[in-house]
């Protein structure tokens, strides 16, 4: 995964608590049970399918999967993060320790089902968006643990990535210039704190469109604008900073928000309503 976002270190700490849900290791009556039916030395190989079209995501994962299983177990995976596959095609082999195979199976395709539908949804929303200058943003709407993997799948799926969390960025939104007194107020003490920080403001109206240009913010939400209001919005603020459209971005709707001309379009859905892809396992 060539990704700033994670590191190898990341991915095995993830794959080890992963796999300890499954085998709970606190004693020698631990581990998977089932798999103990099998010979300790019958070999198996395996191949994984997905059964519709992705965007493939997880390819590190697998292979940490079952090197942490077995080290032996000789996998190839086929495709590369980012690659759109058909349905029916294989997407990795295993080769080696039956036990082995299907201990590893369940937790390998646990993360690539999800990382793929993440990044499958994502490259649906990038298409509604073709021919416009609008960017496809995600947000922090994430799995709790997982955030650095979604979003990294996001982008495996052409999309791009928001903040990565509260410290990289400023997001001031209505409890936040509620609490601090005023928009012009939230905007001039974020730039006091952290001058070298992207500013952006959720703002509800225009007269708020307004404070915030005013105040000198970099990035501008438009928080479930309609579309004539997101247009009017466009011409007051006349590239004096970046628009972001959020609220209910469906997929339906992004071209007609997209060709009013603002710079992003932030979906939660793309890591909240995650549809994970139908994969299966068959041995040979």
């Amino acid at each position: 995964m060539q990704s700033q976002l994670i590191s190898s270190e990341l991915i095995s700490q993830l794959v080890k608590q992963a796999l300890n849900e499954d085998l709970n290791h606190q004693s020698a009556n631990d581990g998977d049970i089932t798999a103990q039916l099998i010979p300790e030395d019958q070999q198996a190989n395996a191949s994984v399918l997905t059964r519709e079209d992705c965007v493939f995501c997880g390819k590190d994962l697998i292979l940490e999967v079952f090197k942490q299983v077995d080290p032996n177990v000789i996998v190839n995976v086929l495709v590369e993060d980012g690659d759109a596959v058909l349905a029916n095609s294989t997407l990795f082999t295993a080769v080696g320790s039956a036990r082995a195979i299907l201990t590893a199976e369940r937790t390998a395709l646990n993360f690539v089902q999800t990382l793929s539908g993440t990044a499958t949804t994502t490259a649906h929303y990038v298409k509604a968006l073709a021919g416009s200058k609008t960017q496809l943003l995600d947000t922090r709407k994430t799995i709790p643990g997982l955030r650095a993997l979604q979003k990294y799948a996001v982008k495996c799926g052409g999309g791009q990535n928001h903040r990565i969390g509260l410290f990289d960025a400023f997001l001031i939104k209505e409890n936040h210039i509620a609490a601090c007194g005023g928009i012009a107020k939230a905007v001039s003490q974020a730039k006091v704190n952290h001058f070298d920080k992207p500013v952006e403001v959720e703002v509800e109206t225009l007269d708020e469109l307004t404070q915030a240009l005013n105040a000198g913010a970099d990035i501008i939400m438009l928080d479930n604008f309609s579309v004539a209001d997101i247009k009017q919005a466009v011409t007051l603020t006349q590239g004096k900073a970046k628009l972001e459209v959020s609220g209910n971005m469906t997929l339906e709707i992004l071209s007609t928000y997209a060709q009013a001309g603002v710079d992003f379009i932030s979906s939660g859905a793309l890591t909240k309503h995650i549809q994970s892809i139908d994969l299966s396992m068959r041995f040979k």
